[in-house]
């Protein structure tokens, strides 16, 4: 029998007011970054792009639920994209253009949440690590050059995604495991905001040589990472961190609960047993 292929959600970015040119006059567009789906799918799994559920639209949770959307997924993966706001975590926004996307925000923590109680496995990469460490009540510095100012470069506009720096990975972690013998890799760097306090049951997997957090896990009963730097594009080789072992793990884990609640599943619906034999209604 074909094993059914793992079916993982990404969560969308959000377009709240599109160029005119694009012809999306007063509307709300949704989107994924064509690499983060590829990667993933490039190891045989299904992505789903998921649409908020409510947000200035006519949909509303009578229609459907985050919960039936997870009831439906293996896995969850929160994309990189606009900041997360400093209102997400109880901080005055120190200027305009680090305002962030609220209404993301609020959407991926519902949905994080949702994951995390159904035990399915959440990958978050580059602002989906910084929504996890807010999700569990940490907070970020807004802005890295001006917050930590001894930090080395992060993001080069010009060079996106071309912009690169070392991290280090702490031994005896998930991540070490992923890979062995392994304690400085070179990774893309395109973000200018990163992990200031650290949320609750959050362990630090990786940090840069300035001490910037690069890589979380959370110690609960379910499987929940982040990753600061962008897996998806390290795909073309040269001296970047190979990104397919952190995929293979992360899909290992999701194909693990899958089998696990599959195999739950098929017991309760197994009919009853009576002196050897099945009962019958």
């Amino acid at each position: 029998m074909q094993t059914k292929r793992l079916r993982i959600g990404l969560s969308a970015r959000l377009m709240h007011a599109p160029p005119t040119e694009l012809g999306f006059r007063g509307k709300t567009l949704q989107y994924l970054e064509q690499s983060i789906a590829h990667w993933v799918m490039r190891r045989g799994a299904l992505m789903f792009m998921l649409p908020t559920i409510e947000a200035d639209g006519d949909l509303g949770r009578r229609e459907i639920s985050t919960k039936a959307y997870v009831n439906e997924l293996d896995g969850l993966v929160l994309q990189g994209g606009a900041d997360v706001s400093p209102m997400s975590y109880g901080a005055e926004v120190l200027k305009p253009e680090w305002a962030g996307d609220r209404v993301r925000d609020l959407y991926e923590i519902d949905l994080l949440w949702e994951f995390i109680a159904q035990g399915k496995p959440v990958l978050g990469v580059c602002r989906g690590l910084q929504l996890i460490n807010v999700a569990l009540g940490g907070t970020l510095y807004q802005d890295i050059s001006t917050q930590r100012p001894d930090a080395h470069k992060h993001v080069d506009d010009g060079l996106y995604d071309l912009h690169r720096h070392d991290i280090l990975i702490n031994p005896d972690t998930w991540l070490a495991a992923r890979y062995p013998d392994t304690e400085r890799v070179r990774v893309s760097s395109i973000h200018h905001q990163a992990i200031d306090k650290l949320g609750s049951d959050l362990s630090v997997e990786a940090v840069g040589d300035d001490g910037i957090i690069e890589c979380v896990r959370w110690k609960g009963a379910g499987f929940v990472v982040g990753v600061q730097w962008h897996p998806e594009f390290h795909t073309g080789g040269g001296d970047l961190m190979d990104s397919d072992p952190l995929l293979r793990g992360f899909l290992e884990e999701v194909e693990k609960v899958r089998d696990v609640k599959a195999a739950e599943a098929a017991a309760e619906m197994a009919p009853v047993k009576k002196n050897g034999k099945a009962k019958k209604d």
